[in-house]
């Protein structure tokens, strides 16, 4: 009943209450996480091939379909994903 409730009178006089239901809401907290997390996949990608390695293959995804194409904009290295790849080739190599 932590939501409110509402109460209604039946045809032979019985009031009967019932809760009311909980609204839902969006998950911003698993939102973030998740862009967290590709923000820290496409950076870790960037790191592993290295850029001249990560951008040949953005340049074959753009030549590809629309869905191709549709990915290599997704994927291509941002200042977000940059700055992430400095901080860990700073901090942690």
């Amino acid at each position: 009943m932590s939501n409110g409730y509402t109460a209604h009178m039946r045809r032979d006089g019985l009031i009967v209450v019932k809760p009311k239901r909980g609204r839902m809401q969006f998950p911003l907290k698993g939102a973030v996480m998740v862009a967290i997390g590709f923000f820290a996949f496409k950076a870790f990608m960037l790191m592993s091939l290295g850029e001249v390695t990560y951008a040949d293959r953005l340049a074959d995804l753009q030549n590809g379909t629309l869905i191709e194409q549709g990915g290599a904009w997704v994927m291509q290295a941002d200042p977000l994903t940059q700055a992430m790849v400095n901080f860990a080739n700073t901090n942690l190599l």
